[in-house]
């Protein structure tokens, strides 16, 4: 059954999936930092890559030099590209440097990615921009729309926005490898009517 998420603030009022039901699609990992959501993002890609999986998504990755990290790129699982997302705004800004024509093309990637064909994508998070409904949601909307399960981080002060926008397609998840596995499993046993 397809779910139109453009209608996602609706779906989010309707009662919570019964445990009968087959497991949610969209795993929202919490409870870890950033930095390690993110490496434990590329680490169930790389594995599920292995399996011969098709993986699609974009990870979050930081540029250090001498040990100071500034500029974020999004990196792209279906490919080799490493999309920036900062801009330069100069020494003594203060103001958000996220560069939004960078989120953008990384979206128009994965959207592409997901319709040339994936089973699994995996998505950097769901930060500000996406809960203004900007960023990557259209590439959230296109993945749960074509019932692919979805691997995302949430932070906790956006908890309330994510469950606006999802709703009951999500559930959280420990940000540990053990936790990501048994959500994995899961999804393969509904797929294959287990």
């Amino acid at each position: 059954m397809s779910t139109d998420l453009r209608e996602l603030d609706v779906i989010a009022a309707e009662p919570a999936v019964a445990e009968s039901d087959p497991p949610v699609p969209v795993a929202a990992l919490t409870g870890a930092t950033s930095a390690e959501i993110q490496r434990l993002l590329l680490d169930f890609a790389v594995r599920r890559a292995r399996e011969g999986v098709r993986v699609v998504g974009v990870i979050e990755e930081a540029t250090c030099s001498d040990g100071v990290c500034g500029s974020l790129v999004l990196r792209d699982l279906a490919g080799t590209r490493r999309i920036p997302i900062s801009q330069n705004l100069g020494r003594e800004s203060t103001a958000c440097n996220l560069d939004s024509s960078g989120l953008a093309e990384a979206c128009g990637l994965v959207q592409a990615a997901i319709a040339a064909g994936a089973d699994l994508v995996i998505l950097s998070k769901f930060g500000k921009v996406e809960a203004d409904r900007h960023g990557l949601v259209e590439a959230f909307q296109d993945a749960i729309a074509a019932e692919l399960p979805v691997v995302t981080s949430v932070a906790p002060p956006l908890a309330a926005a994510w469950a606006a926008f999802a709703g009951p397609l999500s559930a959280p998840v420990a940000a540990d490898a053990a936790a990501l596995e048994a959500w994995w499993t899961a999804q393969v046993r509904a797929r294959a009517g287990v």
